[in-house]
């Protein structure tokens, strides 16, 4: 697997809320986030080391290969600096596909999945 893709960016809430949002994303209906589009599916978490290492299953038919790997160091402060890491076998996608895995990425974590904790 060859990294694609990554992006650091402090979320507010603890790892230990960070992983559980992330293993269990429809955990608190007040806080939904991991809001899909026609061509993603749900991802399966595939690896779990509480409180700091979740890895995801593919959102992307299209790339069943897809792995999501996200590091979850507390921040010092009372966060998370959530790193998100996308990684995929060979070959890589075109260059457009690429780009739209990392937005959707960028917008559900660092986006969605930020805002669902008031920043």
């Amino acid at each position: 697997m060859e990294e694609a893709g990554s992006r650091r960016r402090n979320q507010p809430a603890p790892p230990h809320v960070i992983f559980e949002a992330l293993t269990d994303p429809d955990r608190d209906p007040t806080r939904p986030w991991l809001l899909l589009l026609d061509d993603e599916q749900r991802p399966c978490t595939v690896q779990a080391r509480r409180p700091d290492l979740v890895v995801w299953s593919s959102m992307w038919p299209k790339r069943p290969d897809a792995v999501v790997r996200f590091d979850l160091p507390a921040d010092g402060r009372g966060g998370t600096d959530l790193c998100w890491t996308l990684l995929l076998a060979e070959p890589p996608p075109a260059a457009a596909l690429l780009g739209h895995l990392r937005k959707r990425l960028n917008e559900l974590i660092n986006g969605k999945l930020r805002r669902s904790f008031g920043q």
